[in-house]
Order: structure tokens, then C-alpha cells, then sequence
């Protein structure tokens, strides 16, 4: 729960030199050949033409099993078309490549590497990002209008008298996941900003959520900086990171941010709660009915208790499976594109960059697609049900913009990576 969804990583895999074939010394073979024909052999498999298990390497079946492949197959070619076959492969190391695979309608780039011995099976196997052909903005809007559920994207700049790039529900208040974390964000900002605290700032562990993250692993009573705990509740939302920082600013400090910069439906989303206290009523099915029909005093009162009785002692509480969507259009963290746009020209205006570098750390695009900007920030969230992406960027020109991107359904799960391909194609339309 609550971790978004890293950069888009397709896997793939494919049959260069058949089990059967006579034993080879990788010394006597040319391995630009062996990448190109092993890059070939992927596209069988991915075709249903070869079987993973003879070209793959067991280390990537282990964590990429065949029938995941069939799923990644039938997900691309939903997308983009059949595949069609190798466009290039370009060694870039003793035994690896980069790749651009061409479908119906699009190129699929990434990278692929195999074992240095025979049989040479492949060991890694990436598409990381796609080039449409002849994409338009049209195009992807009727393929965001269609996805089961409810949509809202807004691509614009900062300039709210700007047109916007694409907007879709842009008023709409939708359930963003981890995505609430850039409100903590900035209020710690804040907080530094006014003379407050200190990046340097020092706090001990004395409390912990359940994943995503890390530091529910640390050492209870370790010392954390304000930086780092900053750090990894953006780049690998760490609940726990999340909590610590939540409980140091207090409660109230971040609903004040969530206000001062403008949120238009605040009711949706306070009591601002800690990710232990979403886990806590989701895990609960009566506890959660009664949080969900009480009002916001009422809820204020529960949240007293929980703290009460469990503090941040993840043990004593039962988190949820997560299974299937749970409650989200009432018990989550909520913004509509507008709210996140408000919350973006906060961040893009903070004369500290800090909070801004720590966005940056991870960009969840490829290389290609962050390079066409001068900055790349983001954050995003998830649950079943539920997935938030929002970038912060700045163009060449000095510009900033926000693509943000949130997509929720009640009666079903996610298939996230849909939402990831078109996010990699709507960003070059801003050029």
C-alpha cells in the first residue's frame, strides 16, 4: 500500500541459442550476434512462437515467471500493437545491449544482457519507454477516457491562466494514495523556512509503519535526520519516514499547509491521517464503519484513542490484505489536478531547492523522456483501486508545468502499468 509505482519496466525475454544446440565457447562466439539473434528469440517468445524457459536464464524466471511474460505480451500488444519484430540492437558492453522493438504502432526501447557462456540465455530484458507512431493527444485522451473507472488528468503549466496541455476531471477530488506526502513535504519545508527547524535536524525512531519503505526495519531509537527521512518518504514513500515526519510537524501543522495552499475539498481528506492509522481501519472492518459514519470530530476523537492505545507500535494492529479496493471514495488521502497544480506552484516556488532535489531522486520516467526537461520531479500513490502519478517540471525555457494523472476504480483492481504507458506518451506532448 501507498508505494507508487516506480518508472515503467517491461520485461521481456528470448531464445537466441536453443538447449539443444551443441555446446559453444562464448570465446569462439561473436556476441553482437549472439545479443542480436537473443534480441530476435525475445520477440518469439514474447509471440508465443519459442518457450521462456529455453532462452531466459532461471535468475530471471525466478522473478519473471512465463506466465508473467504472456501477461506483459498481451498488455503491450493491447497498447501498442503487434509485435512486430527487432527495429536495432546496439551492443553497449561485453554482453549487453540496447534494443528498440517495433510494434503495430510504436517503438519499444530498452536494454538486454545475457550470461557470457553458452547457451547464452538472457538475464535481463527491459522496454523502459515507447515512441507512438503517429501519437496525438487526441489518441491517448480516448484511451484515458476508457479505462474502467474514474479518470482525471490535468497536463499544464504552472500559469493557471495557461491553457492546459490536456485536462480531464480536472476539478474532480479523486483518492491519490502516497501522493498526500507532498503535503508533509512542504510543510516541513516550511517549517525550515521559517526558521523553525533545520534540514540537519536530528529525530530518534520511536515509531514505525508497515511498508512500503525501509525503515521499519531500522533499529528502533536510531537517529535520522530530517533530510533523510524526507528523502526516502518521496523517493521510495516510506510509511514509516512518513509517520515520523506526520507526528514531528503535528497533525495540525500539515492541515494548515493542506489549507494555506489551497485544497478545495479539505473536508474529503482531514483528519489528515498517518499511514498506521489507514492500515489500522482498513484492517478492521468494524472499526472502519465506524470511522467512516462518524463526523470529523467524532474521527478526531477515534484517531485520539488509536494513539492512546497503540501509538506507533505496528504490532498491535492487524494490517489489511489489500486484496481489493477498500473504501477509497471515503478513507484515503484525496486532491483533485487543480489541488495538486496549487500544491506544484508551492513547491516550484520554495527558494530553498531541497524539497525540490528530493523529488528529483526519483523521476519514474526514462532517461530519454527526463532529459527533454531541464527539471524532473515526482511523486505518486497507490492501493487497489487506487494510483496517482504527478510529476513537477521545468522546460528549457525556465517554465514549469505538472502532469498529474489519478485514476480510481471501487470495483476493481488497477492494472497500473496501463496508466505508466500513457503518462511516457503524453510527456513529449508538451513540446
Amino acid at each position: 500500500m501507498f508505494k507508487y509505482i516506480a518508472p515503467l519496466c517491461l520485461l521481456t525475454a528470448s531464445p537466441i541459442l536453443a538447449q539443444d544446440a551443441a555446446p559453444a565457447s562464448s570465446a569462439s562466439q561473436d556476441m553482437s550476434q549472439i545479443l542480436q539473434q537473443r534480441t530476435q528469440d525475445a520477440v518469439a517468445v514474447f509471440n508465443g512462437e519459442k518457450n521462456a524457459e529455453d532462452v531466459f536464464d532461471p535468475s530471471f524466471l525466478s522473478q519473471i515467471p512465463p506466465e508473467q511474460i504472456a501477461a506483459i505480451s498481451a498488455q503491450l500488444a493491447g497498447q501498442f500493437g503487434a509485435l512486430e519484430g527487432v527495429e536495432s540492437v546496439t551492443q553497449a558492453g561485453p554482453d549487453r545491449a540496447a534494443i528498440v522493438l517495433r510494434f503495430e504502432n510504436a517503438l519499444g526501447s530498452g536494454g538486454i544482457a545475457v550470461n557470457a557462456a553458452a547457451p547464452f540465455r538472457i538475464t535481463e530484458l527491459l522496454v523502459s519507454s515507447f515512441e507512438a507512431k503517429d501519437d496525438n493527444l487526441a489518441k491517448i485522451r480516448s484511451e484515458l477516457e476508457a479505462l474502467p473507472g474514474d479518470v482525471g488528468v490535468l497536463f499544464t503549466s504552472l500559469d493557471p491562466g495557461d491553457e492546459p496541455i490536456l485536462a480531464i476531471n480536472p476539478d474532480q477530488q479523486f483518492a491519490i494514495g502516497s501522493t498526500f506526502k507532498l503535503y508533509i513535504l512542504s510543510a516541513l519545508a516550511r517549517s525550515v523556512e521559517e526558521g523553525e527547524r533545520s534540514w540537519s535536524d536530528v529525530i530518534t525512531i520511536d515509531r514505525k509503519s508497515f511498508p512500503s519503505g525501509r525503515m521499519q526495519n531500522w533499529p528502533d531509537g536510531a537517529p535520522v535526520t530530517l533530510h533523510t527521512l524526507a528523502t526516502m518518504m518521496i523517493s521510495i514513500s516510506d510509511n514509516t519516514a512518513t509517520d515520523l515526519l506526520l507526528r514531528e510537524l503535528g497533525r495540525d501543522t500539515v492541515e494548515q499547509e493542506l489549507l494555506r495552499i489551497g485544497h478545495s475539498a479539505p473536508e474529503k481528506t482531514l483528519p489528515f491521517l498517518s499511514t498506521l492509522e489507514m492500515f489500522a481501519l482498513k484492517g478492521s472492518p468494524g472499526n472502519l464503519r465506524k470511522y467512516v459514519a462518524a463526523s470529523e470530530a467524532d474521527q478526531r476523537r477515534i484517531l485520539a484513542d488509536f494513539e492512546d492505545d497503540v501509538g506507533g507500535n505496528r504490532n498491535l494492529i492487524t494490517p489489511p490484505r489489500f486484496v481489493e479496493p477498500t473504501e477509497i471514495d471515503t478513507v484515503e488521502w484525496f486532491a483533485s489536478g487543480r489541488d495538486l497544480q496549487k500544491l506544484a506552484i508551492r513547491l516550484s516556488a520554495i527558494a530553498d531547492p531541497t524539497a525540490r532535489e528530493i523529488m528529483a531522486v526519483s523521476k519514474a520516467v526514462p532517461p530519454d523522456i527526463a532529459n527533454d526537461w531541464n527539471y524532473v520531479g515526482y511523486k505518486g500513490g497507490s492501493e487497489p483501486g487506487v494510483l496517482n502519478l504527478t510529476w513537477l517540471l521545468q522546460d528549457e525555457a525556465g517554465q514549469w508545468h505538472i502532469l498529474a494523472m489519478s485514476w480510481n476504480n471501487s470495483e476493481a483492481v488497477l492494472d497500473n502499468s496501463q496508466l505508466e504507458i500513457l503518462a511516457q506518451r503524453l510527456l513529449p506532448m508538451a513540446f
